[in-house]
């Protein structure tokens, strides 16, 4: 099975660092025409430069701006990978400590955003019949978190309910919505600084929890994501894909 997107447009948030940089690499590699946004304005200028891709600078949790960016690819739109996110430089914490401003930042960053876009890119879409929309949820979105932050952990469950409810509302004008949901990967600062508070005997219990007795890599995820957005994978959609190497 070959999986190209000669002639496609994609958009991908969080393309300043990690899993957005490899999904968006994966993406053009395959023939598609690649834009990429986020909110660190030098990342994502300086990697857009270095592979040939635009860069927008984005802050995801605005509904304007969303949809300003979605403007600015053009007429069409034809791959959505809402990778940004993340824990927003929270650490896990009692609930008793969680300010108002912290549980809202990581869902503005996770779930606002995700929707923002997908509103934005649906009209284009089902102008065209076709439309491929895929979000980066978590381990997380299904079970208890191992960062501990209860904010991160709600999040990435409600992004799961909006995949599976967009895939509902847009299945039927041609437009697919799925989610992959990683296991621990160390594709960002975040990841490195929970990966390093582990210790040495913590890693250890980590990597060996997981059947395939290594963590995964950034383009793990970015090959599970080109599969959904192909059209290979058209009868697929509300699905999350967990990409962990399994987990006991």
């Amino acid at each position: 099975m070959q999986i190209t997107f000669n002639g496609r447009v994609a958009l991908v948030t969080g393309g300043a660092q990690g899993l957005g940089q490899a999904i968006a690499q994966g993406l053009k590699a395959a023939g598609a025409t690649v834009h990429v946004a986020d909110l660190d304005a030098e990342g994502v200028k300086r990697f857009a430069s270095a592979q040939g891709m635009t860069a927008h600078v984005l802050d995801v949790s605005d509904r304007a701006a969303a949809h300003a960016t979605v403007e600015r690819v053009g007429a069409r739109l034809d791959i959505l990978v809402n990778a940004a996110g993340g824990v927003r430089g929270q650490v896990g914490r009692p609930i008793e400590e969680i300010g108002q401003s912290d549980w809202h930042a990581i869902f503005q960053a996770n779930v606002d955003g995700a929707f923002w876009l997908a509103q934005a890119a649906s009209p284009k879409m089902r102008a065209a019949g076709y439309g491929r929309i895929v979000n980066i949820a978590s381990g997380a979105g299904l079970r208890p978190s191992l960062t501990g932050i209860q904010a991160y952990t709600s999040a990435k469950h409600a992004l799961v309910g909006l995949t599976k409810q967009l895939s509902q509302d847009l299945g039927r004008y041609g437009i697919t919505c799925n989610a992959v949901a990683p296991g621990f990967i160390r594709s960002n600062p975040a990841s490195e600084k929970q990966w390093q508070g582990y210790g040495p005997e913590g890693q250890k219990r980590l990597v060996e929890s997981i059947h395939t007795r290594r963590l995964g890599q950034p383009a793990d995820i970015a090959n599970a994501v080109l599969f959904l957005a192909s059209d290979q994978a058209s009868w697929i959609s509300g699905e999350i894909l967990s990409v962990n190497g399994g987990r006991n």
